[in-house]
């Protein structure tokens, strides 16, 4: 583009077929100047949103700039505040993936999500005036009688509905039993 200050103007004036014409002549060269830094999938569409700002922002360019510097700086800054954004990225993937290893290579930690899933499935099943008195019981320690006088029902009633909780529950997880025994207390 030789004529910097005709193209500037034009393109400001919102004339389509010069920005066209200046998109294909600087296209291909940004994208594999913006590739040095960055994968060219990721440089084009760098390229792209740059050329698409240039559009949208055409009537406040100023003519007296170099169009080629201003591109090559914007599609420059970018691409460098990508690898930027992509670093920070990798590091915050690599301090979570370092802080859970030993638990991600553990065949317990997928086992007892697989375990507690399977309990939550077997609760829900449960008509919901049992699960009421199971969970208040299991997760808010209450005593029978504690639940019974909240509930206003007999405490013979509380341990009769946490009994039949506790026969159904052992045979949905017949199989898990020994492990579930272990961690029920921490559900």
């Amino acid at each position: 583009m030789e004529n910097n200050a005709l193209t500037t103007q034009a393109i400001k004036c919102g004339d389509r077929t010069a920005f066209e014409v200046f998109y294909r002549f600087y296209y291909k060269g940004l994208c594999a100047f913006a590739s040095q830094y960055i994968p060219l999938v990721e440089a084009e569409e760098i390229v792209q949103d740059t050329m698409l700002w240039i559009w949208e922002n055409r009537e406040s360019l100023d003519t007296s700039l170099s169009l080629k510097s201003f591109l090559f700086t914007i599609v420059k800054n970018k691409a460098l505040n990508h690898l930027t954004h992509e670093e920070i990225r990798r590091k915050v993937h690599q301090s979570i993936a370092k802080k859970y290893q030993e638990e991600f290579e553990s065949p317990d930690f997928y086992l007892n999500n697989e375990l507690f899933l399977l309990y939550r499935t077997a609760l829900a099943k449960l008509p919901p005036e049992f699960r009421l008195v199971f969970e208040m019981n299991r997760k808010e320690h209450l005593t029978h009688k504690e639940i019974a006088r909240q509930l206003n029902i007999s405490p013979q009633t509380v341990n009769y509905r946490i009994g039949q909780v506790l026969k159904i529950l052992r045979t949905e997880l017949k199989d898990y039993l020994p492990l579930l025994l272990t961690l029920l207390p921490h559900l």
